[in-house]
């Protein structure tokens, strides 16, 4: 039961964020999945790993968008206890984004 409301509530707070990305371009939606605590079900965040994208300049440069999203999942699902985004969707190429974003200081 508890493991369905936890699900439930996962599940609640992506359509939040969802419906707040018809407002937000996709380098602010990136920055709000970046942050947000609803990729996963332990009260982490990307950034509570990776403050200020701290270990995360490689990102940029070393991989292409299949293997990155592959990354990006492993994390989610390992470090943060969520279920993995759509490789090609919105969500992570948005997420993508501004996780590359840490290796160009100017985008």
């Amino acid at each position: 039961m508890k493991r369905i409301i936890r699900e439930a509530a996962v599940a609640l707070g992506l359509c939040a964020l969802a419906l707040s990305a018809d407002a937000a371009g996709p380098a602010d939606r990136g920055r709000e999945l970046f942050e947000s605590t609803q990729l996963g079900t332990n009260g982490k965040s990307c950034s509570s790993c990776h403050p200020g994208g701290k270990k995360l300049e490689w990102a940029g440069s070393s991989y292409d968008d299949a293997k990155l999203a592959a990354i990006v999942n492993r994390c989610i699902e390992k470090a943060l206890k969520g279920k993995p985004l759509d490789p090609g969707g919105e969500d992570m190429k948005a997420l993508m984004q501004h996780i590359r974003s840490f290796g160009n200081p100017g985008g």
